[in-house]
């Protein structure tokens, strides 16, 4: 699995994680190549204006902390290797612009409801943030405010007030719409059970695919078919444009890239190609967390002293150690560099040689006792290695720059489509004309750019867009024509209705020969055995719970729906699933216990009420905004996503 396939996996937690760093003090995390020369800040200034929410401003300087933010987290999830590339299939940087107009929006539902965080509740957080105590105490203002100032860049005590009293109105904005919500015992009881339930399949799929050959409709039959379903084939809207293509690619084969210029990136950048000194450490963790300090020191000192005498360090860690991610590994933390551990943590470990011990080392967690076993001393990739990698890096960068600045001349030159070839010419550009594409479809002459269909569809006649980016690089359109959406004839469409005529009346077949079937499934002492004599295959699954993917089927609501109604030993009749036919047996089912429900069901109770208050809120915030005066800078936008 590729780390993008990761992150879609995870995309719902990488929704929440991200608005936690645009709401949740994100000024500590910002790096310094905010400023860096070539840097979006450069050509349009940190206050340039993304977007406006009833007369508040997101400027350039708010989101680029933001995305930088992310990235580190994103980087702290999985690794030094998240790129721009894989942040733009993802489309981070729309989904961070939308949930800062997303945040200035729910700020200004509440400043409408009159809600407010006094200094003294801004006051109060503040002393209870983790990263400001020790102990269990304040730090103190002064080092509180060498905290804000070791920040990268430093970060004025005001500003950092400010963002906090931002979070706290948030925080009471969703409690002021949504606390009155509840879930009762019975809902969490029987959700838990929906959830917690399982049980063990043998499948028995008839897919349709099966039952094709030899299916050939008459014309009556999909004349028929067509009648009764004609909104199934109806025909969008379609559009065509004129456009004016800034191809990239093309540009970049132009960059012609000196020596002195390859040396000077990699000396500014010299750090992208340095590995930093790393260690490999092994630790044992008491925890102290709700329980007597002098108690929990005792005990780590004994096992200190057991480790010094000779006692070995794995077995130790997996006797004693509370740390759940490491202790199944002896302790082993494996590689890492400065900023990965706790300061207390590090300090001590890259103290040490390898094979030597610790004392016991006291952080916010408990008590460690700390073993390193290897070091790596820091490295530097020569010049030469990286030769190609900085040259491309240089065109790209070139390249993109170059059509960035080809694009804004363009949209402000040209005031109507009869200025577009004049604008053109001089450049090397040509005007094109697409066929008519539907709202979905890839646009000829540019591949699938569903930025410029989607201004297409939003243009009218005669008007021109601002630069819009494209699959190739940006595009300047106008529409040149309109078809309206029309419900085809029969001969237009003959091949989609031939299609799905064939593909119904072979599910139709798959269901008749699992009708057949199953008299003779549930009446065999051997359901497998019987399947295979009929040429089918019963393939058996673990015991699961609902959402599983099921043998030849996928994941079904239609096949789990009956699964868990069955008690064990029952066959099912003929199932209806979207592409087959699907006979189960229930060879085992596990009921959730009554001390399973009372472990459990207060941790999803929370879960129930989070998101039941989340649906809500969301939805309140999509009415609360059509109220609102919304505006995005379209030009700064798209000069913004290079």
């Amino acid at each position: 699995m590729t780390m993008l396939d990761r992150m879609r996996r995870h995309r719902n937690w990488l929704k929440w994680s991200l608005a936690l760093v645009v709401l949740a003090f994100i000024f500590f995390y910002v790096p310094d190549f905010l400023g860096s020369p070539g840097s979006q800040s450069d050509q349009q200034g940190p206050r340039q204006m993304l977007a406006e929410v009833d007369g508040h401003a997101i400027t350039l300087d708010q989101y680029q902390r933001a995305y930088f933010a992310q990235v580190q987290a994103y980087r702290n999830a999985y690794g030094a290797n998240v790129n721009e590339q894989l942040l733009k299939q993802l489309g981070i940087g729309q989904q961070i612009l939308q949930q800062l107009v997303d945040e200035q929006a729910a700020l200004a539902e509440a400043r409408r409801l009159g809600l407010s965080a006094t200094d003294t509740e801004v006051r109060e957080r503040i002393v209870r943030l983790p990263a400001f105590q020790e102990n269990g105490q304040f730090i103190g203002e002064q080092r509180y405010r060498q905290l804000l100032q070791m920040g990268n860049p430093p970060v004025a005590p005001a500003e950092f007030e400010e963002n906090v009293r931002r979070g706290i109105l948030l925080e009471k904005l969703r409690m002021a719409v949504t606390d009155w919500m509840t879930v009762s015992d019975a809902d969490v009881e029987r959700e838990f059970r929906r959830r917690n339930e399982k049980v063990k399949l043998q499948v028995v799929a008839l897919p349709a695919d099966r039952f094709r050959e030899g299916i050939v409709p008459a014309d009556a039959e999909l004349a028929t078919y067509f009648e009764s379903r004609k909104e199934d084939f109806r025909i969008g809207e379609k559009r065509k444009i004129r456009f004016i293509p800034i191809d990239v690619q093309a540009l970049r084969e132009r960059v012609a890239v000196s020596q002195a210029d390859i040396e000077r990136s990699y000396n500014d950048n010299l750090d992208q190609y340095t590995t930093p000194a790393q260690i490999r450490a092994s630790h044992i963790l008491l925890k102290t967390e709700g329980k007597d300090e002098a108690v929990v020191r005792a005990q780590a000192e004994k096992i200190l002293a057991e480790a010094r005498s000779g006692g070995d360090f794995a077995a130790l860690a997996k006797q004693y150690s509370e740390d759940e991610g490491s202790k199944e590994n002896g302790g082993d933390l494996d590689f890492f560099g400065q900023g990965r551990m706790v300061p207390e943590f590090e300090k001590v470990a890259f103290a040490l040689e390898p094979g030597a011990l610790s004392d016991l080392v006291k952080t916010q967690y408990g008590f460690h006792i700390i073993k390193v076993t290897d070091k790596r001393a820091a490295s530097e990739r020569p010049l030469a290695e990286v030769r190609d990698q900085i040259t491309e890096q240089i065109k790209w960068e070139r390249a993109q720059q170059q059509a960035s600045d080809i694009a804004a001349a363009l949209a402000a030159e040209i005031k109507s489509p009869a200025d577009m070839e004049k604008a053109a010419g001089p450049r090397g550009l040509t005007v094109k004309e697409s066929g008519f594409f539907l709202r979905d479809e890839p646009i000829a002459g540019l591949g699938p750019s569903p930025e410029v269909a989607a201004e297409a569809f939003t243009l009218k006649e005669g008007d021109v867009s601002p630069a819009i980016r494209s699959a190739q690089g940006y595009a300047v359109i106008s529409v040149s024509g309109t078809e309206a959406s029309r419900l085809p004839t029969l001969d237009q469409v003959k091949d989609q209705v031939r299609e799905a005529v064939v593909r119904q009346k072979a599910l139709e077949a798959a269901r008749a020969s699992a009708g057949t079937l199953v008299a003779a499934l549930k009446a065999a002492p051997d359901f497998a055995a019987a399947a295979k004599q009929a040429g089918f295959e019963a393939k058996t699954t673990e015991l699961i719970a609902r959402g599983t993917a099921l043998p030849d089927v996928g994941v079904s609501q239609a096949v789990e729906a009956v699964a868990f109604s069955l008690p064990a030993g029952s066959v099912s009749d003929p199932i209806a699933a979207e592409t087959a036919a699907v006979i189960v047996k229930v060879d085992e089912r596990r009921e959730v216990t009554k001390e399973e429900i009372a472990a459990g069901v207060q941790t999803l109770r929370t879960t129930l009420l989070n998101e039941r208050r989340g649906r809500f809120f969301s939805s309140y915030m999509v009415k609360a905004k059509q109220r609102m005066n919304i505006r995005i800078d379209r030009e700064a936008v798209a000069r913004l996503f290079t």
